[in-house]
């Protein structure tokens, strides 16, 4: 059975049905799945503050890891204590987890078909308008003013033009947030309430979880000690099991080592992770071709769940190539669970152990300011990997300008793709203009495709 009515006056089976529904609803990677998530918790439901909101949010991006399903973890575990924090963040993962696994069966099985080389054409294509969609929606929540726009502004510049390393961005914005912040600098304090949003903003005082500190909120040394053991020991334990039964080159433990460490070096949520994984997926350990990457990248953007989900797909993808002495399936099988695994039980450590913490600090204006200005630089960051999704379904050759000291990467004209041009522009059409929703937006692009495929293969 599950707790009764918690103080708050809602039940943790309640709450149980309301992340499912924000799980099945998560669509268009980070930025999207976070806007869903402030319509129903904040908007609709009312039970966090958009202050609280995006206090938690600011320190998710802090985290090395997916911040929309840390973000769930964050708001489950205010409402409900650790019951609450693994309900929803399990929840948020399940329907992706679930998806991905389906998705790469079919891939390896029948992904030389044309339908199915169509549908995946036609998601790939649609995945832009998603996540421009779910740029613009974030955006207006966290960039509020002109310091906050030039803040987003200036990291987009520095990784689309100039490839600065993503931690060094941070950490400009944090001390430029924290600096703004301890001068008092209105720009810096964002979401704190009415007075700031013209009067559209849910304050703490009209929140279900009020005004003051959760009790259990309230960080202390025992409950941090005991956190990190349980929550160590579920992250090690099959890691060290693999490395002592099988040795440190097989695929399997590979697998686990690799993703343990980019559990832990990969600062700046889902979009962060990508570009580090896939040149360390194809490059490094050859695990899957770019291409191959691409299309993992196109099933995440297209189902349920974080964006980081793709890590499940490589996973997959390098068991499926290196089974050992296993079935090739059941290795690939195997790799992407263990895969999902490593990536996402450091998440629960790091809400279970920082959010009490970074609590305490919520009312603290530099801290607040330092967040508020990551959270801008990080709106650049995801319209950076918009772009550069765009281009490379539109262009079929992308090559560097040849400047030195740049890193712009421009199209070859020539090298075009009218068919993914033309279905793009539709998509965005459909979400932007005609206000078509995400997943009939999805299921159009993913029908053209199929269709374009087949007319192409029999005329």
């Amino acid at each position: 059975m599950l707790p009764g009515p918690a103080h708050h006056g809602v039940s943790l089976r309640q709450a149980t049905g309301v992340w499912a529904r924000i799980a099945a609803l998560s669509f268009g990677g980070p930025a999207g799945q976070i806007a869903v998530m402030h319509r129903i918790l904040v908007d609709e439901k009312r039970w966090v503050s958009d202050g609280r909101f995006l206090h938690a949010l600011n320190y998710c991006m802090l985290l090395p890891g997916p911040e929309a399903q840390q973000l769930a973890v964050y708001v489950g575990w205010l409402m409900h204590r650790t019951p609450g924090a693994v309900i929803a963040g399990t929840l948020f993962v399940l329907p992706g987890a679930v998806a991905i696994m389906v998705l790469s069966w079919i891939y390896v099985m029948f992904g030389t078909l044309t339908i199915v080389s169509g549908l995946f054409f036609g998601l790939k294509a649609a995945v832009l308008a998603i996540v421009m969609q779910a740029v613009v929606r974030v955006g207006s929540r966290a960039v509020k003013n002109r310091v906050m726009l030039a803040l987003s502004a200036t990291a987009f510049v520095a990784l689309f033009v100039f490839a600065v390393p993503f931690p060094a961005i941070i950490l400009a914005a944090a001390l430029v947030g924290f600096a703004g912040g301890a001068a008092g600098r209105s720009e810096f304090l964002v979401g704190g309430g009415h007075a700031s949003t013209g009067g559209t903003t849910l304050s703490d005082a009209d929140s279900l979880l009020g005004e003051g500190s959760v009790p259990h909120t309230r960080p202390t040394l025992g409950w941090a000690l005991r956190v990190s053991a349980v929550c160590l020991f579920l992250w090690f334990a099959p890691t060290v099991a693999l490395l002592v039964s099988l040795g440190d080159t097989h695929v399997f433990s590979e697998i686990a080592l690799f993703f343990s460490k980019t559990a832990v070096v990969t600062f700046g949520g889902a979009y962060a992770v990508l570009a580090y994984v896939a040149q360390e997926a194809v490059d490094t350990y050859g695990w899957l071709k770019p291409g191959e990457m691409l299309d993992g990248l196109g099933m995440a953007e297209t189902t349920p769940g974080p964006l980081i989900m793709v890590t499940q797909f490589v996973g997959f993808m390098a068991a499926f190539r290196d089974p050992g002495a296993l079935q090739p399936l059941l290795a690939a099988t195997l790799g992407g669970l263990l895969t999902t695994w490593v990536t996402f039980v450091p998440c629960f450590f790091w809400i279970l152990l920082g959010a009490p913490f970074v609590e305490m600090l919520r009312r603290n204006r530099p801290v607040a300011g330092a967040l508020a200005a990551i959270t801008a630089a990080v709106v650049g960051v995801i319209l950076n990997l918009a772009l550069w999704f765009g281009l490379h379904v539109i262009f079929r050759e992308v090559r560097p300008v040849g400047i030195p000291g740049v890193a712009l990467q421009m199209p070859m004209l020539e090298s075009i793709d009218i068919p993914s041009l033309i279905l793009m522009v539709a998509a965005l059409v459909a979400v932007f203009v005609v206000k078509v929703g995400t997943v009939r937006t999805l299921a159009g692009c993913a029908l053209a495709g199929m269709l374009w495929f087949l007319a192409r293969a029999n005329f």
